[in-house]
């Protein structure tokens, strides 16, 4: 397999997507990419321009205040609707599991560094849960970016039946969190075993 090196558009691209909802600044992208911000902003203008031009696309690029960040065109927007709208007649995915329950022994946390807990993209998982009201944004960390901090609503503790986030299941074998091994079927089992101990009592 030829190692084909990515163009700097590609690294550009690659960044916005990433950065999900909260976007990425200019200044962020040209640190990262090490690009100078001429440079940046010239392939930022090429990707809007080649957004716009290409009805195949699903993208758009948005700037607000010197932060970047892609979303989709206007005419999607049933569609994507519809998407958050449908999950909420079914149980939650192991997907949704795992990014719960990193928020809820994480909180707050913001969503990259969910992201790197995961290893993948957590920005649509998050939605769905918002939309289901079990996470909400609680504020704003106070670094670079200014990203969000999630944390889990009164309606999570409804969801499995707690009275506070200090009834939540001690993760087996663990006396602090490897969040390298953590996914959500440890969650399911830890709330598994808290059910089995309140039926045997």
């Amino acid at each position: 397999m030829t190692n084909t090196k990515l163009t700097n558009q590609a690294q550009i691209e690659g960044l916005l997507f990433i950065s999900g909802d909260e976007g990425i600044t200019l200044g962020d992208l040209a640190k990262i990419s090490g690009f100078m911000k001429p440079a940046v902003l010239a392939i930022l203008q090429e990707l809007k321009k080649k957004y716009e031009d290409d009805p195949t696309s699903a993208f758009i690029l948005l700037e607000s205040d010197q932060t970047y960040r892609l979303a989709t065109k206007p005419q999607l927007a049933e569609v994507i609707k519809h998407y958050f709208e449908v999950p909420l007649t079914v149980p939650l995915t192991k997907a949704l599991l795992e990014v719960l329950a990193i928020v809820a022994y994480r909180q707050p946390i913001t969503r990259l560094e969910i992201d790197d807990i995961r290893g993948v993209q957590s920005s649509g998982s998050l939605q769905k849960l918002m939309v289901r009201g079990l996470v909400d944004t609680h504020e704003r960390l106070d670094a670079p970016g200014r990203p969000f901090l999630y944390s889990t609503t009164p309606a999570f503790l409804n969801y499995f039946g707690l009275s506070d986030l200090d009834e939540l299941p001690p993760l087996p074998d663990q006396d602090e969190l490897e969040m390298s091994n953590f996914n959500g079927d440890i969650f399911l089992e830890a709330l598994q075993a808290r059910e089995e101990r309140k039926d045997d009592n």
